[in-house]
């Protein structure tokens, strides 16, 4: 035992008695004048909690004492002349009625669900040891070995952080173009940040990292999990690991994997410092519809020991099973007032203390559950919308789950964003070869008025996408036509089947020129179709420079080379034009934040008008016609102010004739070329030739508006 644990276990003898405490704030409290912690735990049907201390590494238990007060359903203590670095785990008491939904085990060492940091055992986590509430042979019986040695125990935090006067970039929406990213795969094979930072919190606020950002011109980098996660065992017994980290253990906890130092806490402020001085937003993925306890076959670490019926969702006619809306064996409750108070303490605290901007909600409709289905004004949307802190920053479903009804885009209330699958597929299907009409693309260039304005929300509450972490990525999009995950170690059954991709001729890599070139211009395409289009625009980390993961669609337990991205073979080139389109939208605004009507003002001047290739207007005959990929937005006034705009698509395998409106056109964007560059002028032209798969933004620099405005632009909004 060295000194430390030494020092503690002294420390744990000399404690006066626990008294009653407070039931408030959950978790557990260090005063700042040293004079002792508040435990506080919710449980509404145990008979009693036990407070355990530990030694420094978490190994020897050195007491076990029952919490004396209890309010209502929350058990607390006073532990006098304790302090920050203690070590605690809980244990509670109760019947053990899994047919009833309650699985109490004292035998088995619990985690506090409101742990400010989370002590792994000596040695690791073992999945394989007796953490499992339930005999493995006899389920109907609780299983007797006591697993405190090997299990995650929780430390009291007491910290401080200078902010050295952060203040939060703000961004307003209709400047926001978010970044998805992870941590590691960010950084790890980053030129130009010190070995020992890549792939850490101190990696991605590296100076390196910041000018890439800073170049490309996004507003916010949108983080995949990092609070601490459990791997899950079937992947340990694999050798693998749960790389994107939707497993979350400490929803507290920022995960010191991602750490470069002891100190992740410190550590992850810093990150989030360095990136507001940079004017970038930090936004984090959260998972609060599961936790890692998975099935009833799964270990008890937490919430399962600690009042099993009230943290999850059972089914009325078999308590002993749970409801499987996430995909991962268990759905959290959050009907359940306590439940819902840790997932609001959770978002205040990375609000508030770690000051993060904003937050991506995985399977977001479990958060909106009452008991008949999905609950637009339910009990977490209407906590949120009050909340002093929760409602300044910005908030993002993912509007879908696995469970009854579960399909939810759209259906959000207003203020929050939306992972748009609509408009990813939409722009697959057009520029791929799918099935895909004019009408369709228009919808969702237009910021998917069918989905959200009839529900009084903004365009801009649409996130459009074309990859995200989950699939391809653009480029293996362009050169896969199906998915190759053997690495995974499910017999490439995992990853979705339906991926609306097409490998340009040849499945995979290829030296044939002729293939390249088209590949090429397909990502500046769907690119340009993602930036230019109305709603809040996301990139991928890497797509920006044709990362690619060898045709992985689903590369969750890979953290190694498939998903790290390869900086020394980034395109150039396509890291150039994508920070071009970016600085397009910023100038321009080709379709912002408002919706757009077709209709004329008192001036005669058409806000939007859409136009077939023959220069006039769209009409109800031409929106599904299959055969024709070409189409055009004539935009009266862009969203600063400014000129007329024409943005004109052709989604075909051969260049075509465009007769153009009235105006002094030039060209602003051709993804014809690889820089995207044009320095085409109208003049006496009546037309453009718009190539094969491109598409060329115009703008009016003589702004002849009037006669623009002129043409018979009926049924020009949306179809």
């Amino acid at each position: 035992m060295d000194r430390l644990s030494r020092d503690l276990s002294a420390q744990a003898l000399a404690l006066a008695p626990l008294t009653s405490g407070h039931p408030w704030p959950m978790g557990a409290t260090a005063h700042a004048d040293g004079s002792g912690v508040n435990f506080a735990v919710f449980s509404e049907h145990a008979l009693q909690i036990d407070l355990c201390l530990f030694d420094a590494e978490g190994g020897v238990e050195l007491s076990r004492t029952p919490l004396p007060g209890r309010t209502g359903d929350v058990w607390h203590g006073w532990l006098p002349g304790a302090g920050p670095g203690r070590v605690y785990g809980l244990r509670a008491h109760g019947p053990w009625r899994p047919d009833r939904g309650h699985r109490f085990n004292p035998y088995k060492l619990l985690l506090d669900p409101w742990a400010r940091e989370i002590v792994t055992p000596p040695g690791g986590f073992d999945p394989r040891g007796p953490h499992h509430g339930a005999d493995r042979e006899h389920p109907q019986h609780m299983d007797t070995r006591d697993n405190a040695a090997g299990a995650f125990k929780a430390r009291v935090v007491l910290d401080h952080f200078d902010w050295q006067g952060d203040q939060a970039p703000a961004t307003p929406l209709v400047d926001t173009v978010l970044y998805e990213a992870h941590v590691r795969g960010c950084t790890q094979l980053m030129p130009g940040v010190q070995p020992e930072s890549r792939g850490t919190y101190a990696g991605l606020a590296s100076d390196a990292a910041l000018a890439h950002f800073k170049r490309l011109g996004i507003s916010a980098v949108s983080l995949l999990p990092v609070q601490q996660i459990l791997d899950e065992p079937r992947l340990v017994e694999l050798g693998l690991v749960n790389y994107w980290g939707y497993n979350t253990l400490g929803y507290f906890c920022p995960d010191p994997r991602y750490a470069a130092t002891a100190a992740p806490r410190h550590e992850f402020r810093e990150m989030v410092r360095r990136l507001h001085a940079a004017g970038l937003e930090v936004i984090l993925d959260v998972v609060f519809n599961h936790t890692p306890e998975g099935d009833e076959r799964g270990a008890t670490l937490c919430w399962r020991g600690l009042d099993n019926r009230n943290w999850y969702r059972l089914p009325d006619e078999h308590r002993a099973h749970y409801e499987n809306w996430s995909g991962c064996g268990n759905t959290i409750d959050i009907r359940h007032p306590r439940v819902l108070q840790m997932v609001l303490d959770s978002l205040r605290l990375w609000v508030e203390d770690f000051h993060v901007d904003g937050f991506r909600f995985d399977l977001a409709p479990v958060l909106g559950r009452g008991s008949p289905g999905f609950e637009r004004d339910g009990p977490f949307f209407k906590a949120v919308a009050q909340d002093p802190v929760l409602q300044r920053v910005k908030l993002i479903a993912e509007p879908w789950d696995l469970g009854p009804g579960g399909y939810q885009v759209g259906g959000f209330p207003s203020g929050w964003l939306e992972w748009n699958d609509r408009f990813r597929d939409t722009a697959r299907a057009f520029w791929l070869g799918g099935d895909c009409t004019r009408g369709e693309l228009a919808l969702r260039l237009a910021g998917s008025s069918d989905l959200f304005q009839a529900r009084r929300r903004s365009p801009l509450e649409s996130v459009n996408y074309i990859v995200s972490h989950d699939g391809f990525t653009l480029h293996d999009l362009v050169s896969y036509d199906l998915r190759h995950n053997e690495a995974n170690g499910e017999n490439n059954r995992d990853g979705h089947g339906h991926n609306l991709s097409w490998n340009c001729g040849f499945e995979g890599p290829t030296s044939d020129p002729a293939v390249l070139q088209l590949r090429a211009r397909l990502k500046r395409a769907l690119l340009a179709t993602l930036l230019l289009a109305q709603g809040t625009p996301m990139l991928a980390a890497g797509d920006e420079m044709g990362h690619t993961q060898g045709g992985n669609n689903n590369p969750y337990c890979q953290d190694n080379h498939t998903t790290w991205i390869n900086w020394a073979r980034a395109d150039e080139a396509l890291i150039d034009f994508t920070a071009y389109l970016l600085a397009l939208r910023r100038r321009l605004r080709p379709l912002d934040g408002r919706w757009y009507t077709g209709l004329p003002d008192a001036r005669g001047r058409h806000d939007l008008t859409w136009l077939r290739r023959t220069g006039e207007p769209m009409t109800a005959e031409h929106w599904d016609n299959r055969m024709s990929r070409i189409l055009g937005a004539w935009i009266g006034v862009s969203g600063h102010g400014g000129a007329p705009l024409l943005l004109i698509v052709n989604g075909r395998d051969m260049a075509a004739t465009f007769l153009l409106p009235a105006g002094d056109w030039v060209a602003e964007l051709d993804t014809a070329a690889a820089d995207g560059r044009s320095s085409w002028r109208r003049g006496t032209a009546a037309s453009f030739e718009i190539a094969a798969r491109s598409v060329v933004l115009l703008r009016d620099v003589g702004g002849n508006l009037a006669a623009a405005a002129g043409r018979n632009t009926a049924d020009a909004a949306v179809p």
